[in-house]
């Protein structure tokens, strides 16, 4: 039997017109603060290319924070900021890393 995260988690199909591949960049990175997670898993059921998981760390709240599927990377991100748009703690963000917000250090 599927997990309620499993049925949950379905890949949204993209609109026949648009192609994703137009509009990525290679140079983007997903943050994540670990400490403002509180694992309601939204960033990972609507992440439209699945490169999210719930991590086996637990940060100082007692929540399981999102980290990245291994064996995928930040290539595999469609750079749609759809996580952050969802995230209600705002616990993650994507940056270009040829954005000009100033220093991408964590």
């Amino acid at each position: 039997m599927k997990s309620s995260l499993e049925r949950r988690r379905k890949k949204p199909e993209w609109p026949a017109f648009t192609n994703i591949d137009e509009y990525k960049t290679t140079s983007s990175q997903v943050y994540i603060i670990k400490e403002r997670c509180k694992e309601c898993e939204w960033c990972i059921i609507y992440c439209p290319e699945q490169i999210l998981e719930k991590s086996d760390e637990i940060n100082a709240k007692g929540y399981h924070h999102p980290k990245l599927i291994d064996g995928k990377s930040f290539e595999d991100c469609a750079e749609c900021h759809f996580c952050e748009l969802i995230c209600p703690e705002f616990a993650i963000y994507v940056v270009k890393q040829d954005d000009e917000r100033g220093n991408n250090d964590e």
